[in-house]
């Protein structure tokens, strides 16, 4: 089953600056902590920054297939799918860590930037053929119904 999107260059900007902000800003908090000992919030936020990381090593491997636009469903979950997951939970694994309020916030700001942004991107794929958006309701003198 393949997705597309028909999303404008200048649209796919808006959302692909920040939610790359907000990965880059999630993985620099991470790399704080482990540079400041703080092992265990260090092990708490991997699982989402793996989740991150395996989404945008996915997209890089569909930029050079040349895939951007249309792509199967098992590589957009791996991408924008695993990518908004990673920022998701990468919002609670910031509340949870044990580092002052400051690192928090940045690294929750830059989970909820990934998680937004990636959502956006993915929300702009559909599935190639399907018309749900296009509802039309059926002649009276018909017994069909059409979607």
């Amino acid at each position: 089953m393949m997705y597309k999107s028909d999303i404008s260059d200048t649209k796919w900007w808006l959302y692909d600056i920040p939610g790359n902000l907000g990965w880059i800003i999630y993985f620099a908090a991470l790399g704080r902590m482990v540079r400041n000992q703080h092992y265990g919030s260090a092990a708490i936020c991997s699982a989402p920054a793996a989740l991150m990381a395996a989404g945008i090593v996915e997209l890089i491997s569909e930029r050079m297939e040349g895939l951007d636009r249309e792509l199967p469903q098992k590589r957009l979950r791996r991408g924008f799918g695993a990518l908004t997951l990673g920022g998701i939970t990468g919002i609670a694994a910031a509340a949870l860590s044990k580092e002052d309020s400051k690192s928090k916030a940045a690294m929750g700001g830059g989970a909820a930037l990934c998680a937004v942004f990636a959502g956006l991107l993915l929300k702009e794929y559909k599935r190639e053929g399907d018309t749900s958006d296009d509802l039309h309701e059926a002649d009276e003198s018909s017994d069909e119904t059409l979607l």
